[in-house]
């Protein structure tokens, strides 16, 4: 009696916990971590899956968040805050980047990295192309906090290195194949392609800044508002 007392106790709590960790899903039928807590419980068992805010953790970072103004492709403040964040292993790549790049009197600077879900959406309605934003029936990489928009910046002029076109541009000029290009502009693209492709990352095809961090399959898509980030923030 006392062992099937006992085992139906650990099968209870079993369910309990298992109960906990389930992500809720959203009307795509896509796991979305909406709660901080939730967050929070994940980050205890994997801390792969902290969120680093990369400001703090990357000396010398330039930051150009340009959804947290207007200056962007629609035109619209889709943030609060200038603040990014990656996961743990990414932001550990990113900073051996970064690293090697002061050697040479360059750094990275940082358009845009963890990007809420939320935001996701009010994307798409602005783009309805997959080629330049996430339909959030699949959400983004961005969401899971695994995505970078990055350039390079001249250390001695603190201007940055010319690139095909600028951030967000949505024509075949963006592209990492289109190649009618001055020779300095496609020596800049490769160079930055080269060292984010080093460490780990990995390139899309229609847009020379965007890179995803090969082990963002294993890292669930995110919600949470920056502000909650900010007010927890582990490093």
């Amino acid at each position: 009696m006392r062992y099937r007392f006992t085992s139906v106790v650990f099968f209870f709590l079993f369910v309990i916990a298992n109960y906990a960790q389930e992500i809720p899903k959203n009307k795509y039928g896509l796991p979305v971590v909406n709660d901080f807590a939730l967050y929070k419980e994940q980050i205890k068992k994997d801390s792969a899956k902290a969120l680093i805010d990369l400001e703090k953790f990357i000396p010398g970072l330039f930051i150009d968040v340009r959804y947290a103004s207007e200056n962007n492709f629609a035109k619209t403040k889709f943030y609060e805050s200038q603040k990014i964040f990656l996961r743990l292993p990414a932001a550990v790549a990113l900073k051996k980047i970064q690293e090697e790049l002061l050697k040479q009197n360059l750094s990275l600077k940082i358009f845009d990295a963890y990007r809420p879900y939320s935001v996701t959406e009010k994307m798409w309605e602005f783009v309805h192309d997959a080629r330049y934003a996430a339909d959030p029936k699949t959400g983004s990489r961005h969401n899971r906090a695994c995505a970078v928009d990055v350039t390079l910046v001249d250390l001695e002029t603190k201007t940055e290195l010319e690139m095909p076109t600028p951030y967000d541009d949505f024509t075949e000029k963006a592209h990492h194949n289109y190649n009618n290009l001055p020779e300095n502009i496609l020596k800049n693209r490769e160079l930055l392609k080269k060292i984010m492709t080093k460490y780990g990352f990995e390139t899309i095809t229609s847009e020379w800044w965007h890179y995803d961090f090969s082990g963002w399959k294993n890292f669930e898509l995110l919600n949470i508002p920056f502000e909650e980030l900010e007010k927890h923030s582990i490093y």
